[in-house]
């Protein structure tokens, strides 16, 4: 493989915008295709992020993060960053004249494609950086051909995800440019901090952010200034964030899973470290002795860090009741293990897989034969925190695809110059074979194809999406639609979508703020059935609907005899409750009066 030159300035972006054209149109087209049997906002982050904004555009404050619909009668924090919120109630609002009604719907297909044309001319700069203008077209068709990429910029994907994708890829982009230019580790710094402030999960990009510019200037490769701008830029764009997100009341209250004086402390400790390693004499040679201080000062701050509040060593959901840990978080899909989601989505799985283990190959092999390592090294801590992060959740997928990017690039660049050499035939197997190694989606077809052949596994998967796709059509509601508001009972992951399509308010939703609500729901359905009265007549619960096509409502397996999952599939629920329903996929019951 041929390294290539990597002074090109400019990311052609007629490429960047013909590119966008074609995903755009094929997203838009597969969204309104589907439209009818697949709600616009399909995933119930989705729906609770514009319940969310809605309310915020109503007049909810800024600083007001309580969900009062959920968790009914006494509301539930979301821990989401308002950072979000702000573009998408800024194109509601400016589209709310004009929109006939249909604002949201709007947005639905403004902000995800926008973010879409951000991130690839992001990965064309990353990867025109690092190998040449070649390498830009593979850098603008091998995103778009990722489920794990797409899957978070069709129309209707309002969560964060999105953003901290790109973060995550300007981060390096950013770290990697700081080795030649110091003033973008100002930037790199801001970086960081913002995706802290927008989700905890950018702990692992931006802990591979800190531990790049710490091994490059321990290696000689990053100039003690940008290590000092990195770092006070980091802790200035965190005290700013802290301060945009929370009122001064809970400034000193420490959190886990959303940015508090917990992971501010961290980079304030990280910007008095970083700067006093920066003032190490220049005249020192050997990096051994840089090395041993990096490592010290760098256990002193953990330390430091952690005494802010130990229980953040265990992760997010360090305060959740253990019992909701094994009975929820640990059966949810996306945080599953690679291994274990093989079964569950077995074409998704090896397509995600797949791009980050060669990625790490290919990264390994351009270290391996070029003298000028520190822009690669740089891409190689991105890429293997994410793949680690990857394979103990499979949700980390999403941050895995564009740090393996470049390589792909440079795999694909180096296949076509050897082919154009040699003519042969072999290396035209091997320049197809590199596209194809990266190309997400023809490996999720050839797995496909491959569980067709099964089709009890197969029959399962698709059966189960359509069902439950069905209960959370907008006119799946439109009974409830009509009626006064309510206090609900529902599943766990009808919720948000009941508070997007109703007055309603719910008892639950799939949020570990919530607890309350998780816990008192899984009791309702899953407790004997006395019991289960019991939390309708606390919470002042005046209708149960349901999804019986949800996995939920099939109980837990020790569910008691007498409990509502195990009585609805005798058709011996008690009259107490009593069906209101019409036909439609969502039973719906009154409690009454005993």
């Amino acid at each position: 493989m041929t390294s290539q030159h990597r002074t090109a300035p400019h990311v052609n972006l007629l490429l960047v915008l013909a590119v966008f054209a074609v995903a755009a149109g094929t997203l838009i087209t597969r969204a309104v295709v589907s439209g009818a049997t697949t709600p616009l906002f399909a995933d119930t982050d989705d729906a609770m992020r514009m319940v969310v904004v809605r309310d915020f555009l109503n007049g909810q404050n800024w600083y007001d993060i309580v969900q009062h619909r959920l968790n009914t009668p006494f509301g539930a924090e979301v821990h989401w960053s308002r950072l979000v919120d702000l573009p998408i109630a800024t194109i509601i609002a400016i589209a709310t004249p004009f929109a006939f009604g249909h604002a949201e719907q709007v947005a639905a297909y403004i902000w995800p494609l926008s973010l879409l044309l951000v991130l690839l001319w992001l990965s064309a700069r990353l990867t025109l950086r690092l190998v040449g203008p070649d390498g830009v077209l593979p850098a603008l068709i091998l995103p778009v051909l990722s489920p794990a990429v797409t899957a978070e910029f069709t129309p209707g994907r309002m969560d964060h995800h999105s953003i901290q994708i790109i973060l995550t890829l300007a981060m390096a982009w950013a770290s990697i440019e700081a080795l030649k230019r110091p003033r973008f580790a100002l930037l790199a710094g801001v970086l960081c901090a913002t995706a802290l402030a927008i989700g905890t999960e950018a702990v692992p990009a931006v802990a591979a952010a800190i531990a790049a510019f710490a091994l490059l200037w321990v290696l000689g490769e990053m100039q003690a200034k940008a290590l000092r701008w990195f770092g006070l830029s980091f802790a200035a764009a965190a005290l700013v964030h802290m301060a945009i997100a929370l009122p001064p009341s809970r400034w000193l209250v420490p959190a886990c899973d959303a940015l508090s004086i917990f992971y501010v402390g961290a980079a304030v400790v990280v910007g008095v470290l970083f700067t006093g390693l920066s003032v190490w004499p220049k005249a020192a040679v050997s990096p051994w002795p840089k090395l041993i201080a990096a490592v010290i000062t760098g256990a002193i701050g953990i330390a430091a860090v952690l005494a802010i509040d130990p229980l953040c060593l265990h992760g997010p959901y360090a305060s959740l009741d253990p019992w909701l840990i094994s009975h929820w978080i640990d059966a949810i899909a996306e945080a599953k293990p690679w291994w274990n989601s093989l079964w569950d989505l077995p074409a998704y799985t090896i397509a995600v897989g797949v791009p980050g283990a060669l990625g790490l190959i290919l990264i390994g092999l351009h270290l391996r034969q070029h003298k000028d390592r520190g822009e690669w090294l740089v891409l190689l801590m991105f890429l293997a925190s994410a793949t680690l992060i990857m394979v103990l959740q499979i949700r980390g997928s999403r941050l895995v695809t564009l740090p393996a990017i470049p390589a792909a690039a440079w795999l694909i660049v180096s296949a076509r110059a050897r082919y154009l050499n040699s003519q042969k035939l072999r290396d035209a197997i091997g320049l197809l074979a590199s596209w194809l190694a990266f190309s997400g989606i023809v490996i999720v077809i050839g797995v496909t194809l491959i569980i067709a052949r099964i089709p009890s596994h197969a029959q399962q998967i698709a059966e189960t999406r359509g069902d439950r796709f069905a209960c959370l059509m907008p006119d799946a509601f439109a009974d409830l639609k009509g009626m006064a508001p309510e206090q609900l009972m529902t599943p766990i992951d009808l919720g948000s979508h009941m508070l997007l399509e109703t007055p309603h308010s719910v008892v639950s939703a799939p949020y570990h703020r919530d607890a309350e609500g998780v816990r008192d729901t899984f009791d309702f359905f899953n407790e004997p059935i006395a019991k289960a009265r019991t939390i309708l007549v606390r919470r002042g619960i005046g209708l149960v609907v349901t999804c019986p096509a949800m996995p939920e409502m099939q109980g837990q397996v020790d569910a008691a005899p007498d409990s509502f999952v195990r009585l609805a599939e005798q058709d011996a629920l008690p009259s107490w409750l009593k069906q209101v329903s019409s036909s439609g996929p969502l039973k719906i019951y009154a409690v009454q009066p005993q």
